[in-house]
């Protein structure tokens, strides 16, 4: 079973742009492709996970979101980096969409986007990490067993000021995957010298 890199799109993996319903908003940060190539080439899958509420709420269109994650596979693929899966929850109990206006198991924090990715993909959760602008992506994370990393873009700053003292908190995506290659590259160091001891 692979480890996984899972990444929340609006505020992390893109600029944060408030129910984002237009391709032209659609903003990559600069070192978006880096970041993701990176956790390729370390072997992870990546996977993005996102809470849609403005489909609920009549506000985005659920096929716009396709639409969306075909154009940032196009962009990524320019790159030489890729995304394993994409899963969204277009749920939200304020909604205006009859269809969507319910209580759901897959709205972050909540962990069903993770268990769905884990089921479909094959990857240990307890092994993975969770990326995100939100506690609700680190408490995502903590449900499943992986490791929550709170980035300050989107609204990590407002969110840091609800600190909690077991959480990694860092400036953006790529220094989120450095820190997880550190960490991988330790366990790994850990691992070969518990093997030749």
């Amino acid at each position: 079973m692979r480890r996984a890199v899972f990444l929340d799109r609006d505020g992390t993996l893109l600029e944060e742009g408030n129910y984002v319903s237009d391709i032209r908003n659609v903003v990559f940060f600069p070192y978006t492709i880096d970041a993701v190539r990176l956790l390729n080439d370390a072997g992870f899958a990546v996977v993005v996970i996102t809470n849609q509420s403005g489909i609920a709420r009549g506000i985005v269109k659920e096929a716009f979101v396709g639409e969306a994650h075909r154009f940032i596979d196009g962009k990524l693929a320019e790159g030489g980096a890729h995304v394993d899966g994409y899963y969204y929850c277009p749920h939200h109990l304020e909604g205006t969409v009859a269809e969507f206006s319910r209580e759901c198991e897959c709205r972050k924090p909540k962990p069903g986007q993770l268990l769905a990715a884990a089921a479909d993909l094959g990857l240990d959760l307890g092994r993975s990490f969770v990326i995100g602008d939100r506690w609700s992506d680190v408490e995502a994370a903590e449900a499943v067993g992986a490791r929550g990393i709170l980035v300050r873009t989107g609204y990590g700053t407002y969110a840091e000021q609800d600190s909690r003292a077991s959480a990694v908190v860092v400036d953006n995506l790529i220094a989120a995957v450095a820190w997880i290659l550190r960490d991988a590259g330790d366990q790994v160091a850990t691992l070969e010298r518990a093997q030749t001891a």
